[in-house]
């Protein structure tokens, strides 16, 4: 048997090209610790490893800026709003020059074991230590933000989830024939295909919708048992009509259910929106920022602290791009290719210093 014959031939900066975009993919997929290292290393080995990968990721950044939010421009959600957005696999253009890292970061959640439940029906619990993404059994996504706590409950005529506390967002799958309702503090927000985020934050219930339409309504309390229309349940009544761009705040209800309850819809900009989700992991584009604002805004965002040890770094300028909920991967790309040592303390910090 012949031996095989040599793979394609790429001249050096065509293959170097092909890297990057391949890198770039696997960032957005999640690395994997032994692919995060792997990154690394390849960062490291080359500034035109570096400038290859730059240019990738900001064409990335500006086809991805297009669908962040999912913003909805009717009534009737997207079709394609679960769709996966095709990755091509190679590119070639010319951009400026700079620096870019990024890898994914498990967070702890505690899966709670579903209690017994009638015969077609599926319970789930979930709290969240820290940010959680949970594809639930229909294929919609649940977004948990740090310290929330969510039930659900899926029949088959009805998807339901109790958020017990904190703050989430539902990207819903779309079926008609069984709706998507959020229960909270004695209002349900009513979906069929959509995505909004729900707060619940004292006694307040916070709502924004960034896809399609829901409908915000306050369950009515059951009739007495003794009532003769016991049977009867009352239907909820709907406080407001929410669609792409709305966002409400409403009083959430007392035990005795006596609290009377309104909803003022107010539109939002695309700013606003993007300072209501911030809580959610994204990629942060640092373009000559000093290192102590960068340190800043992942601390804001991160329960995992940075410190600059060294105060002559704490003007360094940074460019990169990396996900908000990286500190880890940061602190080691600060180590590989900025010429930083990264000290992790027993309370948890990572503190950055010169390397000697």
């Amino acid at each position: 048997m012949n031996a095989p014959g040599p793979g394609p031939f790429f001249p050096p900066d065509e293959a170097v090209e092909s890297a990057a975009a391949e890198w770039l993919v696997r960032q957005d997929r999640g690395f994997t610790p032994a692919q995060q290292d792997e990154f690394l290393s390849w960062l490291a080995a080359s500034p035109a490893h570096r400038e290859s990968f730059e240019r990738h990721r900001r064409l990335w950044r500006d086809c991805d800026a297009l669908a962040q939010w999912r913003p909805g421009h009717s009534a009737e959600p997207n079709p394609d709003l679960l769709a996966r957005l095709p990755r091509p696999r190679r590119w070639r253009w010319v951009a400026p020059v700079g620096l870019a890292a990024a890898a994914a970061v498990a967070v702890f959640l505690w899966r709670t074991p579903a209690p017994e439940t009638p015969a077609g029906e599926q319970v789930l619990a979930f709290e969240a230590a820290g940010y959680r993404q949970e594809t639930l059994p229909d294929g919609s996504v649940l977004d948990l933000n740090r310290g929330a706590h969510a039930v659900v409950q899926f029949s088959p005529h009805e998807r339901r989830v109790l958020l017990v506390q904190g703050e989430a967002q539902f990207t819903v799958a779309k079926n008609p024939a069984r709706p998507f309702v959020v229960r909270a503090g004695g209002v349900d927000v009513r979906a069929i295909g959509t995505a909004f985020n729900v707060k619940l934050a004292g006694p307040s219930l916070e709502v924004l919708v960034t896809e399609g339409t829901v409908h915000v309504e306050r369950r009515a309390a059951a009739p007495a048992a003794n009532s003769a229309a016991s049977a009867v349940m009352p239907a909820p009544a709907v406080l407001a009509a929410l669609t792409a761009g709305h966002r409400t705040v409403i009083a959430v209800a007392s035990e005795s259910g006596a609290t009377e309850v309104s909803a003022t819809v107010r539109t939002v900009s695309a700013e606003e929106i993007a300072q209501v989700l911030d809580w959610k992991p994204r990629l942060l584009d640092f373009e000559a920022v000093p290192l102590a604002d960068v340190v800043a805004t992942f601390n804001r965002l991160n329960r995992t602290q940075l410190a600059v040890g060294d105060p002559s770094l704490a003007g360094l300028p940074i460019v990169a791009s990396i996900r908000s909920d990286n500190v880890e991967g940061f602190a080691r790309l600060l180590e590989a290719t900025m010429g930083m040592r990264a000290e992790r303390t027993a309370a948890g910090t990572i503190v950055l210093h010169r390397a000697r």
